[in-house]
């Protein structure tokens, strides 16, 4: 399962009550942080999931509304007396940005490890702890470089018990097979694979986030079929068209589009303008597209269960 957590919903200026962007998933017990604006371990703190197990953090792209809040995070965690690595992910850049920051975040007791996602182009990160969690990028439309990012945690087939028998694997051997749909296993010279007991892969989970863009046309087929679709919408009336497309942003109407196209499960909307104070005022310009639609607001949270 994902554990999904909108943890500041706000886009340019925090609002009381609505931090700047940031969203935290959980997976098997470790978690991802995407964005960190203005207020991210305020809101983190009021959530309750703590700070040790983030993991990873990747940034869409390096606007203040979306990297402000890191210098402070990375002070908690290491006054939480944090040692292990903790993996960033962004634009091409990103170290040089997070070391200017960290000038006021010195001495950090754990190492940052860098991935930089080169411009235009899209990438795949597969987790080195779980082989079946991976995080994909699409470049996106924005006045700077920008991504979206979905996670995807994929399922391993069903063990078949039964024809485990009839193919007379021994018995202490069915744990590791049924962990790993590649394992290989030689026993008393003979040789025994996960396929032989693992049905098909069965369907995973997927995630979506996206924020500062413009509708490009990849969208659609990289959130397809998400089963939660995080997207901004800086204003919800259509009357902002003009001025959401000049500053490279979308609208719910656009938002929601997207998501009927991708057929994703759900929506919710985040990165509002600090001109919409009250998102769900114009929650229908989204909902008469995609039913599905819901107005994020921080610490709203979700998880995601496997389906069969």
């Amino acid at each position: 399962m994902i554990d999904v957590a909108l943890v500041g919903t706000g886009g340019m200026m925090p609002l009381p009550g609505r931090f700047l962007s940031s969203m935290l998933c959980r997976v098997n017990g470790r978690m991802i942080l995407f964005d960190c604006g203005e207020g991210t371990q305020v809101s983190l703190r009021l959530l309750g999931w703590g700070f040790k197990q983030i993991d990873m953090i990747c940034f869409t792209h390096f606007h203040g509304d979306h990297v402000s809040g890191l210098p402070g995070l990375l002070l908690t965690m290491a006054n939480a007396e944090r040692t292990e690595p903790l993996k960033l992910f962004g634009p091409t850049g990103l170290e040089h940005i997070v070391r200017s920051l960290c000038v006021i975040a010195r001495d950090l007791p754990f190492p940052l490890e860098f991935f930089e996602w080169e411009e235009g182009k899209t990438h795949l990160y597969t987790d080195d702890v779980d082989e079946l969690l991976s995080i994909k990028t699409l470049p996106l439309n924005h006045r700077t470089p920008c991504f979206a990012y979905s996670v995807e945690l994929k399922r391993r087939g069903k063990f078949d018990p039964e024809r485990a028998r009839e193919l007379n694997i021994p018995l202490q051997l069915w744990g590791k097979l049924q962990k790993q749909n590649d394992e290989t296993i030689v026993y008393e010279g003979k040789t025994y694979t996960s396929d032989m007991v693992l049905g098909a892969p069965r369907r995973g989970l997927k995630l979506a986030f996206c924020t500062d863009t413009r509708p490009v046309a990849g969208l659609p087929d990289f959130t397809a079929k998400a089963d939660l679709f995080i997207c901004e919408g800086l204003y919800g009336d259509t009357t902002k068209q003009d001025k959401t497309a000049l500053r490279r942003h979308m609208t719910f109407q656009e938002a929601a589009t997207i998501a009927k196209k991708a057929q994703v499960k759900e929506l919710w909307l985040t990165h509002y303008s600090p001109a919409l104070p009250n998102p769900k005022d114009y929650l229908h310009f989204a909902t008469d597209i995609f039913p599905n639609t819901i107005a994020g607001k921080d610490r709203m949270t979700k998880t995601l269960i496997f389906t069969e």
